[in-house]
């Protein structure tokens, strides 16, 4: 575990590489034990790749945040600033306007330091700034841990929802926080 200083700043296009890398790192760990390497890989390739993150990098309703250690980027988190696109979602989540977590991972080695803090933080600060109600963000229903760190940051369930990982269908929490 390293005990370096974490800052978390937001993400520039040059960081799309490593980005994309961290990504394939954390990814896997966050999915349930019945996941596939297989479906993994497809979601990876699809959604995290360093040319996704070139287009999420690029898209003005979405910000990147990474949180950096030595030099080093060991996390990264994603907002999106737009309503939820599931109809079923957007009638769980009551805050208007809000922002989507996205996505909120951090390398092995760096948890327990801070990391996820200092990235939740900044997330949550970034949504207030923009004039947002709250934020809401979907984690899998086996995610005991992330469930845990995302209640510790003052979100509450507010209904369940299914994710797709290559071919398979996830259930996820629909958890949000007003602020």
């Amino acid at each position: 575990m390293s005990n370096s200083p974490v800052t978390v700043t937001r993400a520039v296009p040059a960081d799309a590489v490593a980005l994309g890398d961290v990504a394939a790192v954390t990814f896997p760990l966050a999915c349930p034990p019945e996941s596939t390497p297989a479906d993994i890989a497809a979601f990876i390739d699809d959604v995290l790749s360093p040319a996704r993150f070139g287009e999420y990098l690029a898209d003005p309703d979405r910000t990147v945040l990474k949180a950096v250690s030595d030099a080093r980027i060991v996390g990264y988190s994603l907002l999106h600033a737009a309503e939820p696109a599931d109809p079923k979602v957007a009638a769980l989540i009551d805050l208007r306007p809000v922002i989507e977590i996205s996505k909120m991972y951090v390398l092995p080695g760096h948890h327990g330091n801070g990391v996820s803090g200092a990235l939740m933080g900044s997330a949550l600060d970034q949504a207030r700034a923009a004039g947002r109600a709250g934020v809401w963000l979907g984690v899998n229903q086996q995610n005991a841990r992330a469930q845990r760190f995302y209640r510790k940051h003052g979100f509450e369930i507010a209904g369940t929802k299914t994710f797709t990982v290559g071919s398979q269908l996830h259930h996820d929490y629909v958890m949000q926080r007003a602020f």
